[in-house]
């Protein structure tokens, strides 16, 4: 699809122009009818507050009944709309994108909670959107304020999920990165009873959300830790669907640790991981006669392996984690789960990451245009390149991936094995070649 990724639709800001975003209402009518119920809401970037009000002039345009929570966490967007009755949610988050991004998330409901927009919803905006027809449009009337209403049934979601935990004398620091995760990020751990140094919470739209701050930059968070001698950081990205911690020596705990110690503690027989996961968590569901199903990059390929297979824990590295019985990554809600984990064991962070030996691993990202990263798929020399990559990869039992990002303009270069300096050297050799290819 042109506009859909793995993850919405994500592009640059002012790409979200009025038409545009009226006609994803449009496409939105012509899969449900036009006597649906939308609930709007996204993340702290100023692009989203435009956005939303340009929303609410279609849904007023459409005849629509709406309702705007704000700025709030992307699972809280998707936990509310289906608690509150609404049909549908519109989440406007470019998720960890620099501001300057945006995008649309939309979920819609399923039995029991909801769910990502289906593929048939998807290809029928689609079709809006390539058809794109242009609309007068009505102004947005004054409407109830949600907000509030929302931040409530989500906290008290979280709270009922943990059950009894008590986290006093647990002192940790949170990283919101100036994203969604501001508005509840410090209140819901102190009120568990945890002692809290919270940074870069910008409530506000800014331009601030994930610039050198969040789960992709977590230099700050592990300072912090480390210079104020606290239990463990947590770092949400900007919409709060995930989570990365660190230990009480500034390591860096990722998502596969995260699984592995979660399904541990959780007595579960079986994750759902993608092709990114360490090998080191491959080896250790092995040695544990875990089943692992794995998926293909982004957390609804894992919910649907999920579902299908009734495996009741999965996730990404980069830290989408999705928890028994819930529709989507939560960061807040994982990061509640590790502290739940750290206070009834009595463990450190860094004692339960030790659950599994991770192979090093390298990651390069190479800037590519849309030709760039279809020449990837049908290039016969970049098959030949990876193919010989993969040969010399045998000799420190390594694997190679490399695949498009869904949701930047960017080929990632994924290596893993057993020596260090050789799999560094040959990311950086394929990421040469690989460019003179494309």
């Amino acid at each position: 699809m042109e506009y859909f990724g793995t993850d919405g639709i994500r592009q640059k800001a002012d790409q979200f122009t009025t038409d545009f975003l009226t006609n994803i209402i449009s496409g939105l009518i012509d899969y449900a009818g036009d006597n649906i119920k939308i609930l709007l809401g996204g993340d702290t970037r100023e692009s989203t507050e435009w956005i939303l009000a340009d929303l609410e002039s279609a849904c007023e345009t459409f005849g629509l009944e709406y309702g705007n929570v704000g700025i709030l966490p992307t699972p809280a967007i998707n936990y509310c709309f289906y608690e509150m009755g609404f049909d549908f949610a519109i989440d406007v988050t470019a998720s960890h994108n620099p501001y300057e991004d945006n995008g649309i998330k939309i979920f819609e409901r399923g039995k029991k909670s909801g769910q990502k927009l289906s593929e048939k919803g998807c290809k029928i905006i689609e079709s809006a959107l390539t058809s794109a027809k242009t609309y007068a449009l009505n102004s947005a009337t004054l409407r109830e304020d949600l907000h509030g209403e929302a931040l409530n049934l989500y906290q008290n979601h979280l709270e009922n999920y943990l059950g009894k935990v008590n986290f006093n004398g647990l002192k940790i620091a949170i990283d919101c990165a100036n994203g969604a995760t501001s508005v509840i990020g410090e209140s819901i751990f102190e009120e568990l009873g945890a002692e809290t140094e919270i940074i870069h919470t910008n409530q506000n739209y800014n331009t601030k959300i994930n610039a050198n701050c969040g789960s992709t930059h977590l230099d700050s968070l592990q300072s912090l830790v480390q210079e104020n001698q606290l239990d463990l950081g947590i770092a949400f990205d900007g919409d709060g669907d995930r989570c990365l911690m660190v230990d009480q020596s500034g390591n860096i705990v990722d998502g596969d640790e995260i699984i592995a110690i979660l399904a541990n503690y959780l007595k579960l027989d079986a994750i759902a991981i993608t092709v990114m996961a360490n090998q080191g968590l491959l080896n250790w569901a092995k040695e544990n006669h875990l089943k692992t199903e794995i998926t293909p990059v982004g957390d609804s390929n894992v919910y649907t392996a999920m579902q299908e297979k009734h495996i009741q824990i999965g996730g990404e590295q980069s830290g989408h984690i999705i928890l028994p019985n819930e529709p989507t990554g939560d960061g807040i809600l994982t990061a509640l789960m590790i502290l739940k984990v750290v206070s009834e064991t009595g463990k450190s962070l860094n004692e339960l990451s030790k659950i599994i030996t991770k192979f090093p691993q390298i990651i390069i990202n190479m800037p590519a245009t849309p030709s760039q990263k279809e020449n990837l798929k049908t290039s016969e020399a970049a098959k030949i390149l990876l193919l010989e990559c993969s040969k010399k990869l045998e000799s420190v039992f390594g694997r190679l991936l490399v695949r498009p990002s869904g949701t930047e303009s960017l080929i990632r270069i994924t290596i893993w094995g057993d020596n260090e300096k050789i799999i560094t050297d040959l990311a950086h050799e394929l990421k040469t070649k690989l460019g003179e290819i494309l």
